[in-house]
Formats: C-alpha cells, sequence, structure tokens
C-alpha cells in the first residue's frame, strides 16, 4: 500500500536584491512551503512576496526559523540558552505568521544547524517545542524521520504538540538516519531519475538506503526538496509524479 507523502521546500531564502532558489518554478509542484524568516536568510519584503505565491498555490505555509547567521547560511551551530531558542522561534514565526494574515501557522520547520541541533539535544528540542506551544494554534513540528522516533513522539505529547516526520529526496542518510553533512562528497544526490525512484520506493515501502545499502524504516510523512540545489525544479516535478503515480 502506498505511502501518502506530503512534498515540501524551503523557500523564500533571498536577502533584498539577491535571491537563492526559483521558487515560483517550485511552487507548482509543492504540498508545503518552509518559508525562511530573516535570521537565516530573507527580510520582510522577501518574505510577503513569498507568502503571497504561496497562497495563489494553494501551498501550506510554515516558519523555517534558524540562528541569526546570514552570513553562514545558518549552517554554524551558535549557543542559546533554552529560553533563548524558545525566543529566536517565537519572533521569527511570530512574524511570519502576522505578514501571512493567518490566525496560525500550519507547521515551524527549524532550518540547518538549528535543526540538527534540536535532533542532538533535548534540551534545545524541547525549548522548540516550548515555542510552539506559546504560538496561536500550536503548529505541528517538521522534524527529521528516524528509525527510531519514540523518543522525540514522547517528548512531544507530553505538551501537546504534533509532529511531522520529514524525509529528504535529495540527501544522502547515514546508517543512523541522519543524513550526510552537506559539506562531504556524495551528501547532495544530483541524478533526477536516481531520486524518481528513491521516491517511489518510500512511498511504495516508508523505506530508504544509506549509503552503506541499509534500509532505514522512516514511514515519513513530507519529503522535502532543496530549492538551492541546481536541479531543484527537476526534482521536485520528479518527486511530485513519483508521489502522485
Amino acid at each position: 500500500m502506498p505511502h501518502k507523502l506530503l512534498l515540501n521546500c524551503d523557500l523564500g531564502e533571498g536577502y533584498g536584491s539577491w535571491t537563492m532558489g526559483r521558487d515560483e518554478a517550485l511552487m507548482p509542484w509543492l504540498d508545503q512551503a518552509s518559508i525562511a524568516c530573516g535570521f537565516h536568510a530573507s527580510d520582510p519584503d522577501t518574505m510577503a512576496r513569498t507568502i503571497a505565491l504561496a497562497k495563489r498555490h494553494q501551498v501550506t505555509i510554515g516558519a523555517h526559523p534558524g540562528y541569526h547567521d546570514k552570513e553562514g547560511f545558518g549552517r554554524r551551530s551558535i549557543p542559546h540558552s533554552p529560553a533563548g531558542i524558545t525566543h529566536l522561534v517565537l519572533y521569527q514565526a511570530g512574524a511570519l505568521t502576522a505578514l501571512a494574515e493567518l490566525p496560525a501557522l500550519d507547521y515551524v520547520k527549524p532550518h540547518g544547524a538549528l535543526y540538527n541541533d534540536m535532533m542532538r539535544d533535548e534540551a534545545i528540542f524541547r525549548a522548540v517545542l516550548e515555542a510552539l506551544v506559546r504560538l496561536p494554534g500550536h503548529p505541528r513540528l517538521m522534524l527529521l524521520a528516524t528509525p527510531n522516533h519514540s523518543h522525540y513522539t514522547r517528548l512531544a505529547q507530553q505538551v501537546g504538540v504534533d509532529l511531522l516526520r520529514e524525509a529528504f529526496a535529495d540527501r544522502a542518510y547515514l546508517d543512523d538516519g541522519g543524513l550526510v553533512p552537506w559539506q562531504l562528497p556524495g551528501a547532495v544526490l544530483d541524478d533526477v531519475e536516481q531520486i524518481r525512484e528513491r521516491v517511489r520506493h518510500l512511498r511504495d515501502t516508508g523505506e530508504i538506503l544509506s549509503v552503506t545499502g541499509k534500509v532505514l524504516k522512516l514511514a515519513p510523512d513530507t519529503l522535502c526538496v532543496h530549492s538551492d540545489h541546481a536541479q531543484a525544479v527537476a526534482i521536485a516535478r520528479a518527486a511530485r509524479e513519483a508521489l502522485s503515480a
């Protein structure tokens, strides 16, 4: 039985006159838009344009907050107290909620180093959950789908936050279910047909293979393609076709 999967993408990651990704070409293929909120990328005008684009294509809007690190594109870990993590997520997601003129966001997906740190450090994970509890409507938390998800599920259930488990169409996986660090060779997949088959297999089985061929049982809810990939539009189209077949 095919596994129902949504398709998401991180969008609005330009800044001022500088653009990243082909958001207009990507949006028609998507179910969910994770919109940068100004810390790792974006600005109010870029956020507003991306929101309008998502609404035009009836794509669900989520916040994509990160560390305050435009120079490093949010890929550098920056130490914060738990309260500091809660505040930076609230600040960014709150701004997106206001610009989107929505009663509540559907979900929040931390970006880059914050996403990875949240998966490694329970204090950071709890701090992110605290932000979601304090946001209107208690948005869902999008996080990395792993073979053993029970710990994260239990922590989220304790505070009444629902989870969206995410897999990646265009990233290589380690044997433990983590992603190969983006700066290492082979971390990013480029073969569109290989990605198409990978997505079809994930849809049918809920499984993905690691770089050594280990079967990882992920059963994700949503699948990410990266807007800054050179072949992002072709990958998004192939993923949509595989999910819809």
